[in-house]
């Protein structure tokens, strides 16, 4: 297996254009309940490419983007580059470099089933202002036809698929007790990705898991998801569907 903190280095064009975006209804759910917004410092860690910190920096709050992997925070760097509301640090969940009691909230966005969580929650602790909040967020492909068949091609042709799957699917057991003995709030938002045929490809290959150029596998799995295309496909573009979900609260400590 891949060490998670390089697992996108050769991924990062496809990851820029190709990932999809959180929807609005999150960050007015931030917003909203959260307080986020002007004077807030948020700390987005594993922040990748930067795809959440964008919606975070909209709404008027400072973000340090903690990234371990050096070309991921390359792109957030250029991304949000001039922005003085930005930070950009090398460090990873266990181990982010900041100071103490110094964010009022943390966030964390296709990144937690990757993190340490015993390690994490001792240095989420520690950089948290009293009664400081994380939000753990997802997004999650729906069960649709595309789907489905998305998810059979990932089965039979990229035998990482399998490995990460897992580590997502048991996240939800992994937050309850990351939170414990508090008790988090969950909530979920629909959100979607329209893509023409070139968008799908970029998608496939913006994930670690699908087999890199060179392997036996690449040629025959982009194959299938041309198949996919040709039979979702309505007027040259398919959409993928999924669920945004969200867990937040505080660590009670």
């Amino acid at each position: 297996m891949i060490d998670p903190k390089e697992r996108f280095s050769n991924l990062v064009d496809d990851y820029v254009r190709y990932r999809p975006q959180y929807p609005a209804a999150l960050y007015s759910m931030f917003e909203r309940r959260l307080a986020i917004g002007a004077g807030r410092v948020v700390a987005d860690l594993g922040c990748g490419t930067g795809i959440l910190s964008r919606g975070l920096l909209d709404s008027g709050a400072h973000v340090i983007g903690v990234e371990p992997n050096a070309a991921m925070r390359a792109a957030a760097e250029r991304e949000f580059f001039g922005n003085p509301r930005f930070v950009s640090v090398n460090g990873s969940a266990e181990a982010t470099g900041l100071d103490s009691e110094s964010v009022d909230f943390i966030v964390a966005a296709q990144a937690f089933h990757w993190f340490e969580p015993r390690a994490a929650r001792v240095e989420f602790a520690r950089i948290l202002k009293p009664n400081g909040i994380v939000a753990l967020v997802w997004n999650q492909r729906r069960d649709t036809p595309l789907n489905v068949d998305y998810e059979r091609m990932l089965d039979a042709f990229a035998p990482e698929y399998s490995h990460v799957r897992e580590k997502e699917r048991a996240a939800e057991s992994k937050v309850l007790a990351f939170f414990a003995p508090t008790e988090p709030t969950f909530a979920k938002f629909e959100n979607g990705q329209r893509l023409d045929e070139p968008g799908l490809r970029g998608r496939l290959l913006s994930s670690s898991y699908v087999p890199p150029k060179g392997h036996p596998l690449h040629e025959p799995i982009l194959r299938r998801l041309d198949e996919i295309f040709r039979a979702h496909a309505e007027n040259g573009f398919v959409t993928i569907e999924y669920e945004t979900i969200v867990w937040f609260g505080g660590l009670g400590t």
